[in-house]
């Protein structure tokens, strides 16, 4: 059986609209869809279960639809059914937040805990239904952006979609120093020019999906603002995290925060294998 897309659910509106956009999604990729609802009382619950379930019913009626309630740590919850889910689909909102939080507590623990890609499913009904048939990926220099890269050239596939990859530089950031440490190889692979990087990255995942249609774009400035502006026409904005070194969850990094926080559309934070 095909591991399923777990979404979490806590009553908000938010996770409503999280609720809609992994049904859609559990359609497009032909995976069950799991409502996981972490709770103190019983009948709230089972309230929150039953008006998803409809909902998540209405929405994908061809989908196998299961529901869990786990009297634990919501975040916990959601991080344990990720080391065997699809993705894990979270609203960007919580009842419990505060007013003026752009980013719930949990969404955002459990984008730097997970193992599995985390949607945080944000922005106007337009981005949240797919009306721009547009999927945007971040791509860095080096190795970190190639799972990200994957899974946005497979969403663009079964999507049937554009995908715009955007690759960001700054000029002063590349300017060479002289480093004892640095080995011959790092420096020559800080001397290739920002498209090289871009289409040596799009190579390999462009040979597996052969009917992308994939714009290329290289800006020279902040990569915050560079995906900020593109994701604004974007019905999905695809982005990757490393492994924190010797400590458990995700670098997110400054970027993915102020992504996750100020995104007009969905982001996908998607963990480097």
């Amino acid at each position: 059986m095909a591991i399923p897309l777990v979404v979490g659910i806590d009553g908000s509106e938010a996770s409503l609209q999280a609720v809609d956009w992994a049904a859609d999604e559990a359609v497009r990729h032909g995976v069950p869809l799991h409502l996981l609802h972490a709770a103190a009382g019983e009948h709230e619950a089972s309230d929150v279960i039953s008006a998803a379930s409809e909902r998540a019913g209405e929405r994908a009626s061809t989908v196998a639809l299961s529901s869990e309630v786990l009297h634990e740590d919501a975040a916990s919850a959601l991080v344990d059914r990720g080391r065997n889910a699809f993705a894990l689909v979270l609203g960007a909102r919580g009842l419990g937040d505060l007013t003026g939080l752009l980013l719930g507590a949990v969404s955002l623990a459990v984008a730097a805990r997970a193992d599995c890609p985390v949607v945080v499913v944000r922005g106007a009904v337009e981005h949240r239904d797919g009306r721009f048939g547009n999927v945007v990926v971040g791509v860095e220099e080096g190795e970190a952006s190639g799972t990200a890269l994957e899974f946005a050239f497979r969403e663009a596939h079964v999507r049937g979609c554009r995908l715009t990859a955007v690759h960001a530089w700054n000029p002063s950031s590349r300017a060479l120093t002289p480093r004892p440490a640095r080995s011959w190889y790092a420096l020559e692979a800080h001397r290739r020019p920002p498209s090289q990087v871009l289409d040596d990255a799009l190579r390999g995942p462009a040979r597996r999906y052969r009917d992308a249609r994939v714009s290329p774009e290289v800006i020279e400035g902040p990569a915050r603002r560079a995906l900020l502006d593109a994701a604004s026409k974007a019905d999905l904005l695809v982005v990757g995290a490393r492994s924190r070194q010797g400590h458990p969850g995700l670098q997110l990094g400054l970027i993915n925060h102020a992504l996750l926080h100020h995104a007009p559309c969905p982001v996908v934070v998607v963990p480097q294998i």
